[in-house]
């Protein structure tokens, strides 16, 4: 009987310890690229920028590693902010537009030591209702630290692969409206 009380205690600790644990290490990861440059001419469409999806594969599914949480709303964010302040269209959103640009994303996590971050961004463009005129496949890599202890240590390569992910997009989307400017000029 005198061992019965500190089972239950042992168990509640225990309970305790992984409830704790369990909802401290989940990494809530928030990006906000930043263009380097602004477009040489705003393409004169608006665009409604759509994430359907951003799966999450790899190493944060093994036991006792801290979960990632990376919403797709938090990635559409980025991609509007971002295209807005590079002034890729005349206007972004994620309302109704001229344009709809739609990116389908992966995350892939794997661990060689340090921890690889690969983004692949596959991303459709076309006039809104209608089937996409343009494909555009982007596929960026980050390297993270040997240990993902903190949030930081998810975010920060992430972070870097979104930049130069939405940099190349928008460089390739930018590119191809070029020359159809340049001989309507």
């Amino acid at each position: 009987m005198k061992d019965r009380p500190h089972a239950q205690w042992i168990i509640c600790v225990l309970y305790g310890f992984t409830l704790v644990w369990s909802t401290g290490c989940v990494h809530k990861i928030h990006v906000t690229p930043s263009p380097p440059l602004t477009a040489e001419k705003p393409i004169a469409e608006s665009v409604q920028v759509l994430v359907p999806f951003l799966a999450l594969e790899g190493a944060d599914h093994m036991p006792g590693i801290g979960l990632l949480e990376w919403p797709a709303k938090d990635l559409q964010a980025a991609a509007i902010d971002y295209l807005q302040r590079r002034q890729t269209f005349s206007s972004v959103g994620d309302g109704p537009g001229s344009l709809t640009l739609t990116i389908k994303a992966w995350l892939t996590m794997r661990s060689r030591g340090a921890y690889v971050y690969k983004l692949r961004l596959e991303s459709d463009l076309g006039p809104t209702g209608k089937p996409a005129i343009k494909s555009y496949l982007v596929e960026k890599e980050a390297i993270g630290s040997a240990v993902r202890w903190v949030t930081a240590s998810d975010e920060n390569p992430i972070r870097q692969a979104v930049q130069a992910a939405l940099d190349d997009l928008a460089q390739q989307i930018e590119a191809e409206a070029l020359p159809s400017r340049k001989g309507a000029s």
